[in-house]
């Protein structure tokens, strides 16, 4: 089949499927947690954990990279769900560096949504069954996961007299920003399908903490465990429907 951003033949994505940003994240995911792994398109790998099939696919950065590769993943390879699993930066004080967060609503200022189907809405939000059985994975597996809402942008670097980390936090209650939930929740809506966003905290606008580009890779297995419990939940549940 492939599309022209994926060369998987069909059968070789599952049906849930993880979505770091970094390619390199999924390539250390598939290594370090996945057995029978299958290199299924440039830094998309299929495998299983424990029982559970489950397809590890980088997004790339921003809104237009994990807008296609999600559509295309929705609309034509049946996948049910995709969690991201990603990093942000923490606008509040609640938030701190390695906490594990998940979205539970998005605000934009992004296009996205308009550009692509004409919705004029700048909040966005994922499946809230998804989202409840990630909070049974991460009790489960004993880590804390925070419910929060967050910023998604489409500007890594905004300049200073623009709008700073506090007006978005204080006019929209955004208490964290990463780039990419927004056009994946859309996607999620637009399709009939499920979606969530599960975040690590790799810096902090409040503190000026920041992590290393090699501990953004590595360094955040509980956000990672805790996004494979999921998909084992899900799989567990798919398999006993049939």
């Amino acid at each position: 089949m492939g599309t022209p951003h994926n060369s998987a033949e069909p059968g070789e994505i599952a049906r849930t499927v993880l979505m770091p940003g970094d390619p390199f994240r999924a390539e250390f995911i598939a290594k370090n947690w996945l057995t029978d792994v299958k290199l299924v398109n440039i830094y998309a790998f299929t495998g299983r954990y424990h029982d559970t099939e489950v397809t590890v696919m980088a997004s790339g950065m921003g809104m237009p990279s994990i807008g296609i590769y999600s559509y295309e993943l929705f609309a034509q390879y049946n996948v049910d769900e995709i969690i991201r699993i990603g990093t942000a930066g923490s606008y509040c004080d609640r938030l701190k560096l390695y906490d594990v967060v998940l979205a539970e609503g998005c605000w934009s200022e992004s296009s996205y949504a308009a550009t692509q189907n004409g919705d004029a809405s700048d909040t966005k939000y994922p499946d809230q069954q998804l989202n409840q059985i990630i909070l049974d994975a991460g009790n489960l597996a004993n880590i804390q996961i925070k419910p929060a809402k967050i910023h998604s942008s489409d500007v890594f670097y905004r300049q200073p007299e623009m709008e700073s980390f506090r007006d978005f936090y204080e006019k929209h209650g955004c208490e964290c920003v990463e780039m990419e939930s927004f056009a994946l929740f859309h996607n999620a809506q637009v399709l009939g399908k499920r979606a969530a966003c599960l975040l690590t905290i790799s810096d902090s606008f409040v503190t000026g903490e920041k992590t290393s580009a090699e501990e953004r890779r590595s360094a955040f297995g509980s956000m990672m465990e805790a996004a494979l419990k999921a998909a084992e939940i899900l799989g567990k549940r798919q398999a006993a429907m049939k």
